[in-house]
């Protein structure tokens, strides 16, 4: 397995170290519960050092992202981000990604890890016009800082006003440890929060001054788990199970960030086709009325009929509720609708749901 700069850090903490898409990474530190309730209520580090940056520059920049994505670049200011599906020709989707635009000649894409060399490669093979892309994965370390306590845990660690980087912005040039960082905000778990690129050889000394500097604040670190859990509460998708090459954004409810007005783009006729035939299918969400915990592909039922299958699905550590989105035939989408859920070969009862299932706490 592939180790970040933080992987001894992890291993002295007592954090449980499993296979992540091929890198060695913490699943839990203390516990997935407690890791949750802390972010949620004072604030969590991760490290998501496995997460995937490529830059994309030069004169024909913008016109060849235009391209790429579903929505739209142009719209977007300097030193703000952009999230949009990349898609194929048939509408599914290659990967979700971040946008960083420096300007209209200068981007950095954060993409999944487990995608980074395919999103690069579908990059190459569809290069047009005067840019030149690089994968940058390898010089990075990303950490994730998260919770209502982030901002003054960070900014003990800065020179910058944190107050004046909005949501969905960035500044890249911050001093921190002694080099150069980019610190965003956005945020993959509901709550106010930051994320930090900086160079591998600073990671380590980065993490152990969030540590200490945010003991007096309750910050703990956490792991992947907790971070599931985080993200699933807001309905935040994830590439594999809420979008993938078999489920197209419109299919997962995110046409708002597929701009079918702009410009010819890579996957347009087939989801200009599919919005005016209809989507067949939905992104609901659901809680389960029987006991059982739903998981990722179980079958989603009615009537003994298969009508779907479960994307994610998982205990609500906020909520205190079994609950679960799912991808089901748009007929049996409608919010108060009882379903099942086949767990170990029973039937059991849930109800469609309106999601997210928690109410987002970002700093705008």
């Amino acid at each position: 397995m592939k180790k970040t700069p933080l992987y001894e850090k992890h291993c002295e903490l007592g954090g449980k170290i499993i296979d992540f898409n091929g890198w060695a990474l913490p699943i839990q530190y203390s516990g997935i519960l407690e890791e949750h309730k802390h972010v949620r209520e004072t604030a969590g580090v991760f490290d998501v050092s496995h997460m995937g940056e490529i830059v994309i520059k030069g004169p024909d920049s913008e016109k060849f992202i235009q391209r790429l994505i579903t929505n739209d670049i142009q719209r977007t200011k300097d030193y703000r981000i952009l999230y949009s599906p990349m898609c194929y020709p048939d509408g599914g989707v290659v990967d979700d990604l971040l946008i960083y635009k420096y300007s209209s000649q200068f981007y950095l894409l954060i993409v999944n890890a487990g995608n980074t060399q395919k999103d690069y490669e579908w990059i190459m093979q569809n290069l047009e016009g005067q840019v030149e892309v690089e994968n940058v994965s390898d010089d990075f370390a990303q950490l994730a800082l998260q919770g209502p306590n982030a901002e003054a845990i960070l900014q003990k660690l800065v020179n910058i006003p944190l107050n004046e980087i909005r949501f969905f912005s960035f500044n890249p040039e911050v001093e921190l440890c002694g080099g150069k960082a980019i610190i965003s905000r956005s945020g993959y778990t509901g709550e106010d929060g930051f994320e930090i690129y900086i160079n591998n050889a600073y990671a380590p000394q980065l993490w152990d001054d969030l540590l200490e500097k945010g003991k007096d604040y309750g910050i703990v670190p956490a792991g992947l788990g907790a971070r599931d859990t985080l993200r699933f509460e807001v309905s935040l998708p994830l590439y594999g199970h809420e979008i993938s090459k078999d489920i197209t954004p419109l299919e997962a409810g995110f046409d708002r960030f597929v701009k079918l007005e702009k410009a010819d783009f890579i996957g347009k006729d087939a989801l200009v086709k599919q919005k005016s035939d209809g989507v067949k299918r939905k992104l609901v969400g659901f809680e389960m009325i029987d006991r059982g915990i739903p998981r990722s592909n179980y079958d989603v039922l009615t009537n003994n009929e298969k009508i779907g299958f479960v994307t994610s699905g998982n205990f609500s550590p906020s909520l205190e509720k079994n609950i679960g989105m799912a991808l089901v035939e748009s007929n049996f989408s409608d919010i108060g609708l009882e379903i099942e859920i086949a767990i170990r070969n029973r039937a059991l009862k849930a109800k469609i749901v309106e999601i997210p299932f928690y109410s987002k706490n970002y700093s705008k």
